[in-house]
Formats: C-alpha cells, structure tokens, sequence
C-alpha cells in the first residue's frame, strides 16, 4: 500500500470551495519554511532549490485535492518531509521524495517526469513508495504485495523505508478523521508490519508513537485508561526522579563529567504489552518509567566512561543483576548501543536506568538512518550493510506468495537477537527463538540441506531444539538427508524457511517429471493424443491446481488416472466423466456482495440470515456487545472476531478486503461461553462464596470451574454461559469484591 492509506484515493477528493484561499497560501508558505528550518547540517544552493521546485510540482500537482479533514492535501506530503527532516534526520534527496510521494499515484505527473526534473535516485525511491494500481497480483492478498513492492525497494535504497515510515506517521497523526473501518484497518498494517520496521532500524520514539496511536484506535478504552493513570501519576513521578538522581548528580559533578539526565514514562503499548504478558494490572508494572543518563565524551572513552556512570549508579542504588542488558559490548543488530541496569529506589521501587553517550543516543533516536549523518562511521555503515544483505537474502525468491513472504521477512528482522558459536568460537546473531536447523542454514544452505542433528554444549539435541543466546553448536549431517516439509515448523529465520522451500520445489519438479511421463505414457495407452487439451481433461477431473501439480500428485500416488472409470477417446481428443464437487462456486466478490447487500452497511450478527452461514470464531470468543467484525473465509462462511482479538492484526492488514463490518442485534435470549479468570488469598469457604455468586446471584450457568490452591494463594477459572458484556462485566464486579479475591479478569478459553 503507497504512502497515503490515510489520505489519497479514498481519502482524497475534489477541493470545497476554499473559505480562504489566502490565508490557505499563507499558512502552506509557512509550513514550507518550517520545513526547511528543520533540515539537520549543511544545506547547499542546490540541494535548496531542489526542494523548492518538488515543493512547487507537488503544491500544482494536489491544489484540486482535500484530506478527510478538509485541509489542503499539500499539508501532507510537507507534513511527511519534516518527519523525515527533523525526526529520522534524513537530508534533501529524502526530502525531495517525500514532497512528491504521492504525485505519482495521485496526480498526472508520471516517474518518468520525476526521473527527468530529479534524476533516478529520487524516481527509485518514489517507485517504491507507489501504490499497485489494478488486481494485477493472483494473490491472496494486494496489500501483501504491495507491502513486497516496499520491500524489494528497499534493498536498493533503505531511504524507501525512512519515508514510507514517516508517512505512516503522518496518517496514524491524522486518523481521526477517517471512517472506524478504515482506522482499524490501517492500525493493524501498523503494529503489524511498520512498528516492528521502525523497531529494527532502530527508530524508538517513531516506533513507540506509532504502537501508541495504533492501540488509541485499535482499544481506545484500555488506552484512555492506561494514559489516565498515566498523567494522574505525573507529578508523582517528577518528585521521584528528583529526589532519585540528586546523589547521582553531585557523584557526577564530582568526577567531571559532562551529561544530561532525562526521566520518561513507558510507552502506553509497551505498559498495555507488559500486562498482558505478566498477568498484572497498571499499578503491578514496576518499570514504568526508565531514566536516562547521557554523557558528553570522546569515541574512544565511550565505553569505560559509561561503566564509570554505572558503578556511581550502583554505588547508591542496588542492581538486579538478572536485569543488566550490556549492548555496549555487544550493540543490537540495528546499531542500538546503550547500559541498562534496574535497580531498587529507597521508596522500594524498581527504576531502570539506561546509560549512553550523546553518539549513542543520537544513534538510538535516529536509528540506522544515522548512517548517511556517519558515513564515515564504519562500525554503522557495517550494521546498515549486514541488515541490508540479510534483506536481500529474503528478498532472493520473489516468486514466493506475498503473505508467506512478509511473514518471513517479519519472522528474520524484526524479532530479538542471541549470540551463539560456531565450535571455533566464531560467533553468529540470530533471532529469540531460533533452533539448530536455523544455525546450520545460517552456517551454509548446503549444511542446512544435509543435517541430521546437532551438538549444543557438546550435547546431542534434535533439529528442532531452540537456542539460548551464549550457545556452542555442532552440526552433523549425512549426504543422504534431504529437506523435508516438516522442517518448516522447526525453523524461525527467513533464510531457512526460504532455502527449505526451495528445496521441497526442486523436488517436487523432479517427482513432477516422472509423473508426466506416467501421464504421458497413459494417455497413449488410452489411444488419445498427449497433447495440452488431455491433460486439462486430467486437470479438471482431478481439481488440480496446475499441470505440475497434477505430475507431482500421480507420481506421489495421490491421483491415480488408472483408476478412472468411463475414459473415452473421440477422434484422439480424451474425454472423462465429470466429477461433481461439493463446493460453493460463487466468487469470494459475489459472496461480499451479498453479506453487503446494496449498501456497504454492518453484518447484524442475529438476524436470520439464511444464506449466510456465519460462526463465533474460537480464538477469541466474542460475546454480545464486543466490538467485533466479520471476517468472509474461504469454504466456512464468516467467522465472527473481537477486535481486541490475536489474530485480528494479521487478519486486517493481510486481507482487508474480506473483512466486513458486524454489529449485534437480536442476541439477548442467547447465551455465549466466557471465561474467568481469578487470584486472591487463599480463604475458608472462598470457592463456596465464588460458586454461589455465580450460579444463584447472577442465574449463570457454569460449564467448568477449577480452583487450584499454593501456599495460600488462589487460582482460579470459571467457563460460564453470559447474555452479553454487560452481563459479563456485571459478574466480574460482583467478584472483585468478595473477600480474598485480588485480580478478576476476562480470558479466552
């Protein structure tokens, strides 16, 4: 998808007669200049009238479109150009590309007239920021390859990335205006591909902002509450920061060194993230705010001077030791290098405390674009080049399909790194999670191929066991071993998923010639001509997907043409019987089409619907009164989702056009299965109260309960049939109060 999701095609349209068209130019003008205040170091005549010739294309290009809002469209693209400027520090070419990002996809300016008035750096960034017009694609999923588009740009100019990220930033700034369809679909594609993106190259601030807004549109409840609790406990926390750092200060002051020392709260993603992984409400996060010590030293003294600040640190405050990340040592893949250590506070709290120079810091604010700031930084260059080659490594086989594609290409960079080594101590990164298999295909695809086993420690393990980051691997492997389709459960990296899959297609060419000459032979024997229309013949009868998946599926002995009853050969052409099938024939369209009706209006999840079989999805289970959509599946009708669900993110970024909007009607006599979750201390007569609330005081059916009991403290579950949220809401209240009880929540089955 191009750079404005949230603002061109639909969300574009004729201008409204302006109310004032001058106060309009004047408020552009000044946008423009603030814009190039916000360009960082040396700007040259050049590079200045560059920008203000794109600045003056793109004002033509869109002076007859509108945003939602209303507001001029050039707002946009200007808007995206300071991000790039002033937040990802990038300089004019980026700048340049961001002002024209959409002129191509929206206007009649075409990429040959930007090639000709900007030259071809800015037309390949440009091309890769452009949306796919038209159903080109036989694929699942548009936005999967257009996402893939992204992608394979991005291996020649990683500046592609930069803007489609500060683009992204702009839309998720100016969501509100769009329709709550649209912003749930574009807040998916968010946490679902562009935050993870910014993680890896390292872009924090742009990263955490945009896991925010997502999550503002995505649970706008659990949001508003989160920040509330937030901004309620704000000036608390500023007495607490003081009062922390006052010794370490006057350390600091005593041994000369020049810093800063910033104190700043957890994103509200990552706090909503760290509740859901532990189990823990708001006030049970201990780390919500982190503090942050930069200091002002030469490249050389880097690292002892920020172990010099720790040890003040500690001198005052007590570590955890099982919470020091060293990423000075050993920095993170994107170039992240920073000391973290938490420790305890007087008042009994845990604070964490990153330490880091001014390079450091402007590395982690900036990311690896920092690299075109430090070219002559050689350690960064080296980073941005390594993460640009393991790119180009997922991108080698564009032929894959565009959903298998992306998920590969989250699965290899956007997730957490260990160190592991190779016997001769040669060390290799790879992502949390990642098991021998994955090794021995980073070690050499030939390796990979043939392994049978591995020694981890000296110890031998099966393919798939997972390492742990400080591993030692061995790999064994047997020239009689070939990959086999099991293994891509086994694997966590892109490399290997990909080198697997080549594999398993190489085979299966190989199996699909013998079974041609099966075919072929048969065919003859038959008395029929082996010509293209006898084998569709086979095709259709069998339902195959392609004539190399009919060679491949007789050679393996699944279709077995032997076996047909009725064969016929007229004139040499080769007739069968027709084979009839229990499926539904109408297009994925026609079936949207008729959910729909004539107006794009909501599923009512109740009504009779006799054509339309649709079920409560099981990963989630939505009750009456959930914020939920529909999503359209292929052969089980619609299945009905929260929101708030897993598997929402993927579904609404990969297949945006199958979701359909549901609302609740005509559910109050029918009961749904919910769950209950709860803790507490352990009490006489605790389960009888629980039991006895549920069942007499609220008429709940219960289909399961369990209560298990560790030295004095509780846990328990409860499967009850609800009417809807309320009712559920209503039952969770009631149990929060009984004595002994201390966390009563929601889960899934």
């Amino acid at each position: 998808m191009s750079s404005a999701e949230a603002a061109t095609s639909d969300d574009s349209k004729p201008a409204a007669p302006a109310i004032d068209p001058e106060a309009e130019r004047a408020e552009i003008l000044r946008r423009y200049r603030t814009l190039l205040r916000a360009i960082k170091g040396e700007r040259t005549a050049e590079g200045t009238r560059m920008i203000r010739k794109a600045f003056n294309i793109a004002v033509e290009a869109h002076k007859n479109q509108r945003r939602k809002s209303g507001e001029p469209y050039i707002y946009h693209p200007i808007a995206v150009a300071r991000i790039c400027a002033e937040e990802i520090g990038l300089g004019t070419t980026s700048v340049v590309a961001a002002l024209l990002h959409d002129t191509v996809e929206d206007t009649d300016l075409t990429l040959d007239d930007v090639k000709d008035l900007f030259g071809s750096t800015v037309a390949t960034i440009i091309d890769g920021l452009t949306k796919i017009s038209g159903l080109q694609f036989a694929t699942d999923s548009i936005q999967a390859e257009n996402f893939r588009k992204v992608l394979l740009t991005l291996a020649q100019d990683v500046r592609v990335i930069l803007v489609k990220l500060a683009d992204r930033l702009h839309n998720m700034r100016t969501l509100d205006s769009m329709a709550r369809d649209k912003q749930l679909k574009i807040a998916s594609e968010t946490l679902y591909l562009y935050a993870p993106l910014a993680h890896r190259l390292g872009l924090y601030s742009i990263k955490s902002e945009l896991e925010d807004d997502a999550l503002r549109f995505k649970e706008p409840e659990v949001y508003a509450e989160i920040s509330q609790k937030l901004k309620k406990g704000e000036a608390v926390r500023h007495r607490f920061i003081n009062s922390f750092v006052v010794p370490i200060k006057r350390a600091l002051d005593r041994e000369e060194f020049s810093y800063e020392i910033k104190g700043r709260p957890k994103s509200v993603h990552s706090i909503y993230n760290k509740m859901l992984k532990k189990n823990v409400r708001f006030e049970e996060v201990y780390d919500v705010f982190a503090i942050r010590i930069i200091i002002d030293t030469k490249q050389e003294l880097e690292k002892a001077d920020c172990w010099k600040v720790y040890s003040i640190v500690t001198d005052f405050y007590q570590p955890n030791p099982d919470r020091l990340r060293d990423w000075i040592s050993l920095p993170k893949a994107n170039g992240y290098e920073s000391l973290h250590t938490t420790v305890m506070s007087p008042g009994g709290r845990w604070v964490e405390v990153q330490i880091r120079s001014r390079r450091m810091d402007e590395i982690a604010e900036m990311g690896l674009a920092a690299h075109y700031r430090y070219k002559d930084d050689q350690e960064h260059a080296g980073a941005l080049d390594a993460w640009l080659n393991r790119i180009r490594e997922v991108l080698d086989d564009p032929t894959t399909d565009a959903i298998d594609f992306v998920n590969d290409f989250k699965l290899n960079l956007f997730s957490d790194e260990i160190v592991v080594f190779t016997p001769k101590g040669e060390m290799r990164n790879l992502p949390a999670g990642a098991t021998a298999l994955d090794f021995a295909f980073d070690i050499h695809t030939q390796i990979g191929r043939q392994c049978i086993g591995a020694k981890v420690n000296h110890k031998l393990v099966p393919l798939s066991h997972p390492l742990k980051g400080g591993d030692q691997i061995e790999i064994i492997t047997s020239k009689k071993q070939q990959p086999k389709e099991d293994w891509l459960g086994y694997v966590k990296t892109a490399k290997a998923r990909h080198k697997i899959k080549q594999s398993l297609r190489d085979l299966k060419k190989k199996l699909a010639v013998v079974g041609r000459e099966q075919v072929q032979r048969l065919i003859r024997k038959w008395g029929a001509k082996a010509d293209a229309a006898s084998i569709n013949a086979l095709i259709e009868h069998f339902g195959a997907r392609s004539a190399m998946d009919l060679y491949y599926q007789v050679a393996r002995g699944k279709h077995v043409p032997e076996k047909i009853e009725g064969v016929e050969v007229k004139g040499g052409r080769l007739h069968l019987p027709k084979v009839v099938r229990q499926s539904d024939e109408r297009s994925l369209e026609e079936v949207v089409a008729e959910i729909r009706g004539s107006t794009p209006g909501a599923l009512l999840i109740g009504d009779d619907l006799q054509k339309i079989d649709y079920q409560l999805s099981k990963c989630c289970n939505p009750i009456a009164g959930d914020d939920v959509f529909g999503f359209i599946t292929e052969g089980e009708g619609i299945k009905i989702h929260r929101v708030s669900c897993p598997n929402a993110v993927q579904l609404m970024s990969n297949f945006a056009y199958r979701i359909v909007k549901a609302r609740w009607k005509g559910k109050e006599n029918i009961e749904f299965l919910a769950g209950i979750k709860f803790s507490g201390i352990d009490d006489v007569g605790l389960v009888n109260k629980i039991t006895t609330i549920i069942s007499h005081e609220h008429n709940v059916n219960m289909r399961a309960i369990s209560f298990e009991s560790h030295d004095g403290i509780f846990e328990g579950k409860v499967m009850a049939y609800v009417h809807d949220t309320d009712h559920l809401k209503a039952l969770i209240e009631k149990l929060k109060r009984v004595r002994g009880v201390r966390n009563v929540e929601r889960v899934e089955q």
